[in-house]
């Protein structure tokens, strides 16, 4: 695992020093496609704090959208607990490969980018699950990124973020783990933080994750002159 995630660092410097900060996805899936290496974060099954958090939760006549969504084991837990589902993935690739694992999938899987995400999805979902799409990026765009996936929920709708927390010293990214003022920061436009929870990995307690769950007021926001 080692070589694989110092192979997926050396893609992503690459793709930063080109000025293509997200250009190294496609081809970390492409290679990953071919045989040569792997994706580090494919799980093959729902992230864990997702499965907790959603026990139990049914989304029937709800819309739910899973950010940067890789293979698409995330999106289909959402679908399975009856969310009409959407997911997106900059990567072409990883978009081809969800819909290979999941034929017949209700999922309606595109590909999009997360710093210029189409403006039809701007406040349509009920739920949007954001799990370490954006601690991926550079520090850079992380505002950026992180407006854009709040821009996503409807009134009266949850976001549920999923990262890696940010422990004391430098960081050789990626990933680029996320502080708690980072994980703070996805409120706002009436978007408001619910619970923002600290979770010891099980393998590593030293390691440790952010789950934050933020809810949007069912009321839109008053403007002021």
């Amino acid at each position: 695992m080692a070589d694989i995630e110092e192979h997926t660092r050396r893609l992503a410097a690459e793709s930063l020093s080109s000025d293509d900060p997200t250009g190294w996805f496609e081809r970390l899936y492409a290679q990953a496609e071919r045989g040569e290496t792997a994706v580090p974060w494919d799980r093959g099954a729902p992230h864990q704090l997702l499965a907790e958090w959603s026990a139990g939760l049914r989304g029937e006549g709800r819309r739910a959208l899973v950010v940067g969504c890789g293979y698409g084991a995330d999106a289909e837990h959402l679908a399975g607990l009856g969310f009409r589902t959407d997911a997106f993935d900059v990567s072409a690739t990883a978009v081809d490969g969800a819909r290979r694992r999941f034929p017949g999938s209700p999922v309606h899987y595109a590909v999009a980018d997360l710093l210029e995400p189409p403006g039809e999805r701007a406040g349509a979902y009920d739920l949007v699950v954001e799990s370490l799409t954006v601690q991926s990026l550079p520090d850079t765009l992380r505002g950026q990124a992180i407006a854009a996936v709040r821009r996503f929920v409807a009134p009266g709708g949850t976001l549920l973020v999923i990262a890696s927390a940010r422990g004391e010293g430098p960081v050789e990214g990626p990933p680029w783990p996320l502080t708690r003022a980072e994980v703070e920061s996805f409120s706002g436009e009436d978007l408001q933080a619910a619970r923002i929870e600290a979770i010891p990995a099980e393998a590593d307690p030293a390691v440790v994750r952010w789950r934050a769950e933020f809810r949007r007021s069912d009321r839109p926001a008053s403007s002021t002159s």
